[in-house]
């Protein structure tokens, strides 16, 4: 980070904290939960936590998979978000963890808090535990349970965990107070009775710590230094504290809030991202209309632009919401510095060079970047057949209209300038074929004298041109903000975000692997796509981003 660079507020602590000897070096954690994919607000988090640790020397970001819930997690979402990390740019050494790693120990500090009169055994149904709480305006009401004795509740913990009860029949909670006005502080749960198997434990525990229990431990465990989590859990603060303070932990982490990222045109939950792709709205976590890190990296965003995009917006302590054309800019300005040209027609309509023969070259030199001379250039096959986009043709050409139109001249893209002679049509009057000549000896050199042509516009070589499936993909909603919507976030699903089209394009574009980004000149940016897309076999791209920063133009 530069020295002139103004630090955020979270770096502001870090830099006092080492400057007053505080700490010696930083340790971070990406924490998450392995019951879903990753998304961008998750690509906020991690950018943070890990570079915050790329900024120090010594200093160190854990990934811990939170997993204290074997109904909802997977192997699969933990391999998921390993792959998501990488994918960012980041690495976590040897510093891998998992909370199941550290069951016993946390059983072990549970004990500690019964021995000291801090934690208790209810046997009351969840019905009335929920009821007995009160609410903020009504104080709770305490358990009959809750005066048991230490020897008392340790027996029943005991029980807990031997698989004694079934679940729902016990808890064990905090005894913390009942009339806090925090209701996270209020006799909070702090182990529930799940017979289900764990995807690292197997069927070794039926009682499982809650997270707001487990978290402030796990983070105590390995020295975590600056715990840090969005503004959601500022509430929770005061018992993470206090678990720290009461439990037998090597260290004392500090718990930071900062603002979650949330983005218009959509959502960001992955409980809701879950329903998507269980009620078969989407393809699946990694549908390229989704915000998940699996979804837009199958879109073709880099991950240096996206990481550009979470720097940008910065750190801040009040929630707001970023406007989705933001990160569109960032990815589009990063494409059209990197990404190499490509011609692609969409809506394909053929032309036909009536004069070809005049024309000595059946090859063009085509540049692969306008603004890099360093990308060089690459031959294109050309022929008397081509096709150009159909939009590229108007029988009747509008006013300021500079394409291809009868009597009217256009250059194509790398090669000659071509007129139009002719045009045939079906009995629906819609043009099959346009007849055209060129200019011979127009490749690369100014229009000759009296020729008007203000456009180039792109083509493909039609007997070496390839077929391809190409996806058009939109905002997955309609409106700025999906949770907010009368109907649910799913009755504003944007019919219109997925489009598939047969377009013809360049030969070489079969060859190139998946995962491969480019730009089609004059109709946005590209990738090949990274499960259906198979070299040398079958070609299929999806569009990444349009050329242009207003959602619907120019596409």
């Amino acid at each position: 980070m530069s020295e002139n660079q103004k630090l955020d507020f979270i770096r502001e602590i870090i830099a006092n904290d080492l400057s007053t000897g505080k700490h010696e070096t930083i340790i971070t954690r990406f924490p998450p939960e392995p019951n879903g994919y990753l998304h961008l607000g998750h690509a906020k988090s991690i950018c943070l936590n890990f570079g915050i640790a790329q900024e120090h020397e010594g200093a160190k970001c854990h990934l811990r998979f939170d997993d204290t819930n074997p109904e909802k997690e997977e192997t699969e979402y933990v391999e998921s978000i390993k792959d998501d990390v990488r994918w960012l740019g980041f690495d976590w050494g040897d510093d891998l963890y998992f909370a199941s790693n550290y069951f016993e120990f946390l059983y072990e500090c549970a004990v500690d808090l019964i021995k000291k009169g801090l934690a208790y055994v209810d046997e009351e149904s969840p019905e009335e535990i929920k009821l007995h709480r009160g609410n903020v305006q009504t104080p709770g009401t305490p358990s009959r349970f809750r005066d048991r004795t230490p020897e008392e509740n340790l027996t029943q913990f005991a029980k807990m965990r031997a698989g004694d009860f079934k679940e729902g029949e016990a808890v064990l909670r905090a005894k913390i107070s009942l009339t806090s006005s925090n209701m996270n502080m209020r006799d909070p749960i702090m182990y529930r009775i799940m017979h289900a198997a764990h995807h690292n434990t197997g069927n070794d525990w039926c009682i499982y710590p809650m997270y707001d229990f487990a978290h402030p431990l796990e983070d105590a465990l390995e020295h975590i230094t600056h715990s840090l989590c969005t503004l959601e859990f500022e509430n929770h603060r005061p018992l993470y504290d206090w678990f720290i303070q009461n439990c037998p932990v090597p260290s004392q982490p500090r718990q930071i809030e900062f603002a979650r990222l949330s983005l218009t045109y959509t959502i960001m939950s992955k409980r809701k991202l879950l329903q998507l792709v269980k009620d078969g709205h989407v393809s699946g976590w990694d549908d390229p209309r989704m915000p998940t890190i699996s979804g837009i990296r199958r879109r073709g965003y880099p991950a240096e632009a996206v990481r550009h995009f979470c720097k940008r917006i910065g750190i801040t302590k009040y929630n707001g919401t970023t406007d989705v054309a933001l990160l569109e800019h960032d990815i589009r300005n990063h494409l059209n510095a990197t990404a190499p040209r490509r011609m692609a027609v969409l809506d394909p309509l053929k032309v036909i060079i009536e004069n070809f023969q005049e024309e000595p070259a059946d090859e063009l030199e085509v540049a692969n970047h306008p603004q890099d001379e360093t990308a060089g250039n690459r031959m294109v096959r050309f022929s008397e057949e081509i096709f150009i986009e159909r939009d590229d043709f108007q029988e009747v050409p509008e006013k300021k209209y500079f394409r291809l139109a009868p009597e009217k001249y256009v250059r194509l893209r790398g090669g000659p300038i071509i007129q139009c002679i002719g045009y045939e049509k079906n009995d629906a009057g819609e043009v099959l074929l346009v007849r055209a000549k060129l200019l011979p000896d127009t490749t690369g050199k100014d229009s000759p004298e009296g020729v008007v042509c203000k456009a180039a516009i792109h083509w493909v070589d039609a007997k070496s041109g390839i077929d391809a499936e190409v996806r058009l993909y939109d905002r997955l909603f309609t409106v700025e903000d999906p949770d907010a919507a009368e109907g649910g976030f799913v009755s504003v699903l944007n019919p219109e975000s997925s489009k598939t089209v047969q377009a013809k394009l360049e030969a070489s574009l079969l060859l190139d692997l998946p995962g491969f980004s480019c730009q089609f000149e004059r109709m946005g940016y590209f990738v090949t796509d990274s499960k259906d897309h198979i070299p040398g076999e079958k070609a299929v791209f999806n569009r990444t981003v349009a050329l242009r920063d207003s959602w619907g133009k120019g596409r």
